[in-house]
């Protein structure tokens, strides 16, 4: 059976969709793509609301794509708004005039949700993808109103950042420092220069970076012109790219357009990106760029296929987030042998107590990055271990997780530290729906149980079993060692166990020396 979806991205600088089919596992063909140039980042960026033009020039496109979706009869379509939309001060209003007006209902997804759709996308390659990141690789995001650096060392997803150096913005800055067109790429230089360089000294130090994977529109459009020209499609070398600098610089606008197949507006555009990729080449120093060509579209597209169970990935997206997780927690110098003692204690706890809290998979992964997380804050704090934890992880990007999901694992870290605060106290400064809450609340009442078990941090048990009784969660411990110390201090964290799941958590020694 052939299913039909459509992917619709309202961009900062453009709305753009593109059609797929899917006739069965792994099989999906793009069979459109409608690209509208619409420049909704620079009012955003600028004032924080769109114009009521712009809202009238969104919605009239927005109902074309509908007529068009109608054409092909798709089975279902997913719209996502990225930061232009975002930043909206009035976005709720305009995203209601929008639904009312043309039917498209548009989801607003956060920076990290939008990276790792990139991310996706790129990863589709399988084996290409997994064979170019055995070598030091950055993987480089550019948006309109930010970039994403993320940096692979041997397979292993080490760190991403987000740098506001998006094309838009940057093009914005440019407008008001009024720059001479002769001094257009040298001031773009100093701007970039001035964040790369930090992110350098903190982030890169001796590591050698030999590749750059580009998600870009209007490189990947440069990319697709030079199909035949140059080796392999979609690689560039580092001389390669510098022949291309030296064109852009000696063509008028008009000349790269047309020898470009792009407007004389997205020129400009075009430029400030192609030199923000120099910059971030000539600070790594990498031989090769890949352009694969992807867009946001086949992200959304991936991400309904992986939903619908018709597409299988070959790429370990879970291992990404937790590699980063553990990276996070080496830069604050979290205990790493703590931290895979309380993993393993609370993965145990909640396989066996499944049936009280009702939770799947991908809650599951939250208790493990919360306990790879358990003690960042000490970094900074550690009286105040709890709400520095809590900060860090709401201040790291961690590709893959929502800000809600984000914001639920730093409250769970919080609340193994601190008093749990109930619902109508948490709710005034805090964005989670009751659900989340509820979840927060079921996955603290683990996290806690399994640091009990290890108050005195010298990883005494060796072996722990749960049973799950109908008033009791028993855990037998296998140790020798006195733990005197644990069986005192435990009772306070399992009466908020007690509370959550109404079972009473007890600690029972298999051999006591």
């Amino acid at each position: 059976m052939v299913r039909t979806f459509a992917a619709i991205d309202v961009g900062s600088y453009e709305l753009a969709m593109k059609i797929f089919t899917f006739s069965g596992k792994n099989k999906m063909q793009e069979v459109d793509h409608i690209r509208h140039r619409l420049d909704l980042g620079t009012e955003t960026y600028s004032s924080g609301k769109l114009s009521c033009e712009k809202v009238e020039e969104l919605c009239r496109i927005l109902n074309e794509y509908a007529g068009i979706m109608r054409s092909y009869k798709v089975d279902a379509y997913k719209a996502y708004g990225t930061s232009a939309i975002r930043e909206m001060e009035n976005r709720d209003i305009v995203l209601e005039q929008i639904a009312q007006r043309t039917g498209i209902e548009i989801d607003v997804i956060s920076n990290s949700e939008q990276r790792y759709l990139d991310y996706k996308s790129v990863a589709l390659r399988g084996t290409e993808f997994d064979k170019i990141l055995e070598k030091g690789t950055l993987f480089v995001d550019v948006g309109g109103g930010s970039i994403q650096l993320s940096l692979f060392d041997k397979g292993t997803l080490t760190t991403t950042q987000n740098l506001r150096l998006g094309v838009l913005r940057l093009a914005e800055r440019l407008h008001h420092i009024n720059a001479r067109p002769s001094k257009l790429k040298k001031v773009l230089s100093e701007i970039n220069d001035a964040q790369l360089s930090v992110y350098k000294k903190i982030y890169l130090k001796d590591r050698e970076i030999q590749n750059i994977i580009l998600v870009d529109d209007y490189l990947s459009r440069w990319m697709e012109a030079q199909k035949g020209n140059i080796g392999n499609a979609g690689y560039v070398t580092k001389d390669g790219y510098g022949a291309f600098m030296d064109y852009l610089s000696s063509r008028s606008e008009a000349e790269i357009g047309v020898g470009l197949g792009i407007s004389e507006e997205n020129v400009r555009l075009l430029f400030i990106s192609a030199v923000l990729v120099q910059c971030i080449l000539k600070m790594t120093e990498a031989e090769t760029i890949w352009i694969p060509g992807v867009t946001l579209c086949d992200g959304i597209a991936y991400e309904y296929a992986q939903e619908q169970k018709m597409v299988i990935s070959e790429h370990d997206f879970e291992k990404d987030i937790l590699d980063c997780a553990l990276n996070i927690s080496k830069r604050y110098m979290g205990s790493r042998k703590r931290a895979a003692t309380l993993e393993s204690l609370t993965m145990k706890i909640f396989d066996v107590t499944k049936k009280l809290h009702g939770l799947g998979k991908r809650e599951r992964l939250y208790l493990r990055l919360a306990a790879i997380l358990h003690d960042c804050g000490k970094y900074i704090s550690m009286v105040s271990l709890g709400e520095c934890s809590y900060q860090i992880i709401m201040a790291t990007e961690i590709i893959g997780l929502s800000h809600m999901e984000r914001e639920m694992i730093a409250n769970i870290v919080r609340f193994n530290h601190e008093e749990f605060l109930y619902f109508e106290e948490l709710s005034r400064s805090s964005s989670l729906d009751k659900q989340a809450y509820l979840t927060v609340a079921k996955l603290t009442a683990i996290l806690r149980i399994a640091n009990g078990l290890d108050r005195s941090h010298k990883q005494k048990f060796k072996d722990v079993k749960a049973v799950l009784k109908e008033t009791e969660l028993v855990l037998t411990v296998d140790t020798g060692e006195d733990i005197t110390l644990e069986k005192g201090l435990f009772e306070d964290r399992a009466t908020f166990f007690e509370e959550v799941f109404n079972v009473k958590p007890v600690i029972r020694q298999k051999r006591n020396l």
